[in-house]
């Protein structure tokens, strides 16, 4: 239990670490890049903290404007446990000087609100933005969900919830929006928390003990010591098997982009969403990174980051049709 708690202090510590000396840097101003935040706007009711998003958008002084701008809803990583939107300011930025009108949502976190309670969150905040995204001149019919990690699973299950037509009452409020996202980016995803064996029991040389020990605590932080056993209600806590079942989307699911580096214990969750989604004749693109870790992409100094969010853009570009040049 010790050395549990000692990984997770670690783990917490060098990311939440990397994301504040990141904001000292010079170059990590907003106001350097064109862009102005709106911290911490509530999207439910009630006193909650975490129950808040930050806007990142364009100035309107900087670049053509020719109308509203592509929303992105923006959900974190942290295994659920860990982390928050604050720590992510970087993805908020990254995007927003692209052009984009970045919801950066906050969500209660596990174990003391295990699922469903970030999938209710984030669901809320994208029912939020039915009805205030054009209030901060974004576009939903250009709407994009992303996030990496935890967030991964999230963007995933909130972007099923809106095609399929599922008994769960947070995909159901979804589903009510009648709005498909136009692209998802589940970057590096844990996409089957129910079995955080799985990559041992293939590769058991990669998957150290200090490894396993991250996968054991995400699953048993998120569902709860019975999370082994069958449960329906868990289904979308597995994005991954959803789409890789026989069920069947009422709507056509939007493009999908994933990237992940190749020295990530969760390589396989990518490759298996990659194939799930080809299977369902859904545009499907991948990228894969020679020896990158989990979440490379965040540490942007890296040759590898700085490639990946030059694929995740030339994505974007394709799907939503339209030029996103720095602002």
């Amino acid at each position: 239990m010790l050395r549990k708690r000692a990984g997770g202090v670690a783990i917490q510590g060098f990311f939440g670490g990397l994301a504040g000396l990141g904001k000292l840097h010079p170059q990590a101003s907003p106001a350097r890049h064109g862009v102005e935040v709106l911290h911490n706007i509530r999207y439910l009711p009630g006193d909650n903290p975490k129950h808040c998003l930050d806007v990142y958008r364009p100035l309107p002084e900087r670049g053509p404007t020719p109308g509203k701008r592509p929303a992105l809803l923006y959900i974190h990583g942290g295994g659920f446990r860990i982390l928050s939107k604050d720590t992510h300011w970087l993805m908020g930025l990254a995007f927003a000087r692209r052009g984009f009108v970045v919801f950066n949502v906050g969500y209660r976190l596990a174990p003391q609100h295990p699922f469903p309670a970030a999938l209710h969150d984030v669901t809320a905040a994208l029912e939020w933005l039915e009805h205030h995204a054009a209030e901060y001149g974004a576009d939903l019919n250009q709407l994009v969900i992303a996030g990496e990690s935890a967030g991964a699973n999230l963007a995933t299950s909130l972007a099923i919830s809106t095609c399929f037509a599922r008994p769960e009452d947070h995909a159901q409020a979804a589903f009510a929006l009648g709005r498909v996202p136009k692209a998802v980016l589940p970057m590096c995803g844990v996409l089957q928390v129910t079995d955080p064996e799985r990559f041992r029991r293939r590769r058991p040389e990669r998957v150290g003990q200090f490894v396993q020990d991250r996968l054991n605590e995400v699953s048993l932080g998120y569902l709860g010591a019975e999370r082994m056993q069958p449960n329906i209600a868990w289904q979308l806590a597995d994005p991954l098997l959803v789409l890789e079942s026989d069920a069947r989307a009422v709507r056509p699911l939007p493009a999908f982009f994933a990237g992940v580096g190749t020295a990530d214990v969760l390589l396989d969750d990518t490759r298996r969403l990659h194939t799930a989604l080809c299977a369902r004749q859904v545009h499907s693109e991948v990228r894969y990174y020679p020896k990158q870790v989990h979440a490379f992409h965040a540490m942007t100094f890296l040759p590898a980051a700085r490639d990946c969010w030059v694929h995740q853009l030339e994505f974007l570009e394709r799907v939503l049709q339209r030029p996103l040049p720095l602002i």
